[in-house]
Formats: structure tokens, sequence, C-alpha cells
């Protein structure tokens, strides 16, 4: 960290700033394999809040990739550092009062902790959902064809084949995706989300 650096205090508090805009801000982590639906799942949501009058933000793992972490590998250090950042830029959305949804492997448990460490320090509520599909299945969707190259070693440190995964041990909300449709996976982070009061169930038309 810097030196001759000091944190400037707004003089709106995070409870005053959801009063005045009639929203909590919070960020909804997903995780999982790649091809295991993790965006599309991201997307759909995403789509599903704005429409019902809900800010919301979609942060995804590749486009980060194309700006504000264009300068990191594949590797667990650069790995790490992904994470923290977007854990920090989550945060940001967050305390602003926008649903900040994320979209990254994240293969790390200690990583996703962290993040969710970060927020509950901040007072900002933190809810992993678990995208769950067996190696299996995403190997047959491969979308983008990465395991196949993995699998001949064109791509190395490729998570799930020649990098691991840690799957969260206790996620607020575990979705199998090989077993439901992308609406039945939004309707579940919906019904959460109501359940806990981050919004108002009149909101949302299902």
């Amino acid at each position: 960290m810097a030196s001759n650096i000091t944190w400037h205090a707004g003089s709106v508090s995070l409870t005053e700033r959801q009063d005045l805009l009639k929203q909590k801000g919070l960020t909804i982590w997903f995780t999982g394999l790649s091809a295991s639906g993790k965006s599309t799942l991201a997307t759909a949501l995403e789509q599903t809040l704005l429409h019902a009058g809900i800010i919301s933000y979609r942060l995804d793992g590749d486009n980060i990739r194309f700006g504000l972490n264009k300068n990191l590998g594949f590797g667990p250090d650069d790995r790490t550092e992904n994470i923290r950042r977007i854990s920090e830029v989550a945060k940001l959305f967050a305390d602003s009062t926008v649903i900040a949804i994320t979209a990254f492997i994240s293969p790390y448990r200690q990583d996703r902790d962290t993040a969710r460490q970060l927020h509950q320090e901040a007072g900002i509520p933190f809810v992993e959902v678990f995208a769950d599909a067996p190696l299996e299945v995403v190997e047959q969707r491969d979308p983008k064809g990465l395991y196949k190259k993995a699998k001949a070693g064109e791509i190395k440190e490729f998570t799930g084949i020649s990098a691991p995964y840690e799957a969260p041990e206790k996620p607020e909300i575990h979705i199998r995706t090989d077993q439901v449709s992308v609406e039945e996976g939004v309707k579940a982070v919906i019904k959460y989300l109501v359940d806990q009061g981050y919004i108002a169930a009149d909101k949302i038309k299902q």
C-alpha cells in the first residue's frame, strides 16, 4: 500500500444513502467452473432486476480482463489478485446501493472468503451463488472450446483440468445448472433476495 494517504470519509452514511435511493446495495457472487452457467445466470438476473426497476450491474470475469485486469494472467497469484480487485470494485458498487452481480470462476475458497470478509467489514451483504455442474457436463457444453484446448495442452493452468477448483462449502444459494433451467435458477436467487429483505416482493413479477 502507498504511504502518505488518508481515507476521506464522505458525509452520507450507507443507511442514509439507502433510505434516499430506496434500494439496498449488495454483492451477488456467482462462482463455478467455466461453462457452468454462471455468466448466463448473472446476465438473466441483471435483466430481471433492471426490468423491475432495481438498479444492478454485472461484472463478468472475461469482460474485466479486457480492461481493469488485462495485465493479469491465470497463475495462482494473478488469480488471487484478479479476485481481490473485483471484490473491491463490487464493494464500491454495492456501497452506492447498486446490486453488484459478479460472474467469476474464482476457484480458490480463501479468495472468496476474503471477498466476503471485505463486504462484511463494510456492512454490505455478500451472497455467494454456486453455479454447479459436473465436470463431464461442462466439458460437453464447452462453448468456447477451452476444455478441449486444455486437455490438448494448449491452455496451461486451466481450472478443472490442470488447476484446482475449490467448491463452496456453504454458499447462500446452490444451483445445479445441469438440472434446472436458467429461469428456475434466477427465480431461486430472487426468492432468496426477497426472503432476506434485500428487495421488495411487490417489485418482482414472476
